[in-house]
């Protein structure tokens, strides 16, 4: 009579921000995130932040990945892909892993797409085994 559900179970609810709508303060989300309306603060995101057409941030943003369609006036940080659509325009310094600017999108501010470094010195605590062979003293 009544079926088991457990498979249509939601692993966390998503935000939206709708149009017509406009907030100000810090916003934190585990999950992803929809900008249609107006937001003026701090973004903080775990998951994927859309700022869609009809969106408008003037914040700090940082996310997993964003997807810029209206207009972010601040800062975006992100350590997966930013992607400015055709309809997009930032005002503001972006660091990025990977960045996407389709054609007639905007980026006014500085872009840092830095990779981790990589230690090719390995650590006194390795079990890299290796012998040391002796030196002569310099004399």
């Amino acid at each position: 009579m009544f079926k088991d559900n457990k498979n249509t179970a939601v692993k966390g609810t998503h935000t939206l921000i709708g149009a017509g709508s406009h907030f100000e303060g810090k916003l934190r989300s585990e999950y992803n995130l929809r900008l249609e309306g107006k937001f003026q603060g701090e973004i903080e995101c775990t998951g994927e932040i859309v700022i869609g057409e009809s969106g408008e941030a003037h914040s700090s943003i940082k996310g997993n990945e964003i997807i810029v369609a209206g207009k972010v006036f601040g800062d975006i940080t992100t350590e997966g892909k930013l992607t400015i659509t055709a309809s997009g325009h930032v005002d503001g310094n972006v660091s990025a892993h990977s960045l996407v600017i389709a054609e007639g999108g905007v980026l006014n501010g500085i872009s840092i797409m830095e990779k981790p470094l990589i230690s090719a010195v390995p650590s006194p605590n390795s079990n890299n085994k290796s012998k040391k062979t002796p030196q002569p003293e310099a004399g």
